[in-house]
């Protein structure tokens, strides 16, 4: 009876840890249900967008991302969506403006890339981190295939990139 006991118990742990290991699985982010048509706005005016960006990142004590992309780009929503993710979201709201540069059909904005060394022949979505004075920090390409990437991978990024606490007055 004892050994009954003890291989139900193990039976049950082996499913628990089964389980909880799926949950923590690294899977591949996941497009909208519906795509949002305006999430990069063609009537957008991208410079002044930033520059508003970088008039309340100081007082925010935020990071400005540049996303740049396009409607037509199924990374650029999977991206955005895994942004409106419960464990992505409080963390980018918490430390970063976010602005989308529509670059259309890699034909707008051509100028905002080239000034923030946002390499578009890589494909998009594209991300340039600001600094809270708006002076480039970091521009990477890695987003573009963000349908292989996972959740872990954008917290890690967010979480290399967020502004570091203010220290305290001596």
């Amino acid at each position: 009876m004892e050994d009954m006991k003890a291989s139900h118990f193990l039976v049950l742990v082996l499913l628990v840890s089964a389980s909880g290991f799926a949950q923590w699985k690294n899977t591949p982010l996941q497009p909208p249900a519906k795509p949002n048509p305006q999430l990069y706005r063609a009537n957008a005016n991208a410079a002044q967008e930033i520059r508003e960006a970088k008039l309340a990142a100081p007082k925010q004590h935020k990071r400005i991302l540049l996303v740049f992309g396009a409607n037509w780009c199924i990374d650029c929503h999977v991206l955005d969506n895994a942004f409106h993710l419960p464990r992505i979201a409080p963390l980018l709201n918490a430390n970063f403006l976010v602005v989308h540069v529509d670059v259309g059909q890699y034909d707008k904005n051509l100028d905002l890339a080239k000034q923030y060394h946002v390499d578009l022949e890589k494909g998009v979505p594209e991300i340039a981190v600001l600094n809270v004075n708006g002076g480039l920090l970091y521009s990477t390409s890695e987003f573009e295939k963000a349908r292989v990437l996972s959740e872990d991978d954008v917290v890690k990024f967010l979480n290399d990139w967020k502004p570091q606490p203010a220290t305290a007055a001596k």
